[in-house]
């Protein structure tokens, strides 16, 4: 007969049976949660057996609709779960559309398979393969928007814009770089199309690339169109950087020489800023257009943009469109190649997290319009009225600090998703761009200071981007990483200064960067270009009535506790007609001007839907435009930073 437990172990199980009994009759009645099911395998490591086939027919341009063929290998007959792509690289939120994903449908050797969405992780599908079975044939269409309503319009009749994220299933359990693929992929005839993938066939409406990574594939987005021009930027010599442009019209891809040559420098800029190359060829993938809808997104070895169409042919008037090809292509350095280790991820299903967003943006914001100016892109004024835009924005308008963080914005790609906000300078939106690169000013000009003009952010910029020359192996770095290449340039309490502009509620410092520039913030009646190509035809208000109105008269947006809020006009509000005259922003502005001292308040009709009322404004400011004016008894550090390194 079996021995009794030992006294120890009996005590244990009675225990055992008291805690059971506790926990039952601590139960409240009703309802209680039925278990999670299991969570998606974590990605590992190691190759996935075979090479996934992935073919995409983009040319049914009528409907929008791209058609995916993937051959996908299954390892040793076992269950898979195929991942569509949510969290996305340089969105910094799970912003993939599997939504506009339609019928997909699974075969194995001509049978069709079943498949199963996951009911927690619904990214996720779960197949089963018939026993024997050596090969998933899948099929389904990606519908991308037809309006701008459901979304960015990615097809038009003249172009469209491919990325391979929204048109491949992956299998569950494996890091994106340890997965290849070998794509092809149909455009309409005649079309030409721009990546950075290598091609394995000649131009043709077939194209076939070499395989790669998945993790390369997707960061490898694809303009086709109709009319297409590529012009060469070889500023670093033997590595091939091409400016790839796509038009509405074929007038549009009209550069001159003078404008190739500024886009030239700026290759020429980054590589003396840098010091080193992250990629074996750079394609800038530009579209001019006014029918598909607006991007501005960061890869490796390119970088996929649209701009106005009149980017090259009304050059003079868009001047402010010219930063966001210097803004990307940084990127490859800041946010490719160095990256937040906390937004790199093994696969495109796991979360990201974006607690560094303002190096990985702030910087680049800052080292963009810099670069932009040293090319010649912007002339020193020209960055000189942005940075003033950025600091009266951040200065005056931003009431929304007092309970939010700058270090909290960086939580807004997942909590807002670039959602329309009703009160944007209360709530703030990713103000790590902008109020972040007003940190690196502040730091840049504060090296300058410290050391006499010997060392500068630059020198960061080298040592901290410009590592293992040629790699395109990311490198991940923490906040100390940031702090220790800072000390390394020059010593100094890097982390308080970092964690005090972070955390701060109040403007305290703001503008310490402009004022060690040399420069300080003034407003008057003046209109630069700069600010006037911003205004268009409406009238950009947000420092004096503390609004933003469109030439119609429509209120597009207003400032927190500024005038026009204090007089309960809110977003979307029509002004009918100003001190009894119908509206025109002309007639806006002049009764501002008029109202100066006091004796012509500003009457305004509303109309919000049927509803009318009047308003009246005893604003008495003037208008008021941001300028930077210089302090001639400070260095002119900022003059120096913008200078050409060329």
């Amino acid at each position: 007969m079996r021995a009794p437990p030992p006294i120890r172990c009996r005590l244990s199980l009675l225990w055992a049976v008291l805690l059971t009994v506790v926990t039952v009759a601590a139960q409240s009645p009703g309802p209680q949660p039925l278990p999670m099911p299991a969570p998606m395998p974590a990605p590992v490591d190691r190759p996935y057996p075979g090479v996934i086939h992935l073919s995409v027919d983009a040319t049914d341009i009528a409907h929008r609709i791209f058609r995916v063929r993937e051959s996908i290998p299954v390892v040793d007959g076992r269950p898979l779960i195929l991942l569509f792509p949510q969290w996305l690289p340089g969105n910094h939120r799970p912003s993939g559309r599997v939504d506009f994903l339609a019928g997909l449908t699974i075969r194995a050797d001509g049978k069709r398979v079943e498949w199963t969405r996951d009911t927690v992780e619904v990214y996720g599908f779960h197949v089963t393969p018939p026993a024997g079975a050596r090969t998933l044939e899948v099929e389904f269409d990606f519908n991308t928007p037809l309006d701008s309503g459901q979304g960015r319009v990615q097809v038009t009749p003249e172009m469209l814009n491919l990325q391979w994220n929204q048109v491949v299933l992956y299998p569950a359990g494996y890091f994106t770089r340890q997965i290849q693929v070998d794509a092809e992929l149909k455009v309409p005839p005649g079309w030409q199309l721009a990546t950075a993938l290598d091609r394995g066939s000649a131009p043709g409406e077939t194209t076939t690339f070499k395989t790669v990574p998945l993790e390369t594939l997707v960061d490898s987005p694809v303009f086709a169109g109709r009319y297409a021009k590529t012009f060469e930027l070889n500023a670093a010599g033997d590595v091939p950087v091409r400016l790839n442009v796509i038009a509405d019209r074929p007038e549009l891809i009209a550069p001159s020489p003078e404008q190739l040559a500024l886009h030239k420098a700026l290759m020429g800029e980054a590589h003396t800023l840098f010091g080193s190359r992250h990629y074996d060829r750079y394609d800038f993938v530009f579209a001019l257009t006014s029918q598909m809808g607006g991007i501005g997104l960061e890869h490796h070895r390119s970088s996929e943009d649209t701009s106005v169409p009149g980017y090259f042919t009304d050059w003079s008037q868009w001047a402010n469109e010219r930063y966001v090809l210097a803004h990307e292509l940084t990127h490859s350095w800041n946010g490719k190649f160095r990256r937040p280790a906390d937004l790199w991820t093994p696969n495109f299903n796991v979360p990201m997290r974006g607690s560094l967003l303002w190096v990985y943006e702030g910087q680049t914001q800052y080292w963009g319009n810099v670069l932009t100016a040293r090319s010649g892109l912007w002339t020193k004024q020209h960055a000189l009225d942005r940075l003033a835009m950025t600091a009266a924005t951040y200065q005056e308008s931003r009431p929304g600090r007092s309970w939010k963080s700058l270090q909290d914005t960086t939580t807004d790609p997942v909590t807002a998703q670039r959602r329309t906000l009703s009160w944007v300078s209360q709530q703030r939106s990713e103000d790590y761009y902008q109020e972040g690169e007003l940190i690196w000013l502040d730091a840049d000009t504060l090296i300058r200071e410290r050391s006499n003009g010997r060392k500068s952010l630059d020198d960061f910029a080298r040592a901290f981007f410009g590592i293992d020359n040629g790699s395109w192996v990311p490198v991940t770095y923490r906040f100390d990483d940031v702090v220790k290449a800072l000390n390394d340039v020059l010593p100094y309490d890097w982390a308080a200064f970092l964690r005090t502009r972070l955390d701060a509620h109040d403007t305290n410092g703001l503008l310490d960067g402009i004022t060690r520039g040399g420069y300080k913030l003034v407003f008057n009646d003046t209109l630069y270009d700069a600010f006037r190509e911003l205004e268009g035809s409406g009238a950009q208000m947000a420092f004096s009535l503390g609004g933003t109105i469109s030439s119609a008269g429509r209120v597009t947006a207003v400032i927190w506790n500024g005038p026009m809020f204090k007089a309960d006009i809110v977003r979307g509000q029509q002004i009918a007609a100003v001190n009894g005259a119908p509206f025109t922003v002309q007639r806006l502005k002049t009764a501002v001007v008029d109202n100066e001292k006091g004796d012509h308040p500003i009457v305004l009709q509303m109309k919000d839907g049927d509803r009318e009322r009047t308003v009246t404004l005893d604003y008495r400011g003037g208008l008021r435009y941001p300028h930077l004016e210089r302090v001639p008894s400070m260095p002119a550090r900022l003059d120096d930073i913008l200078k050409s390194r060329g």
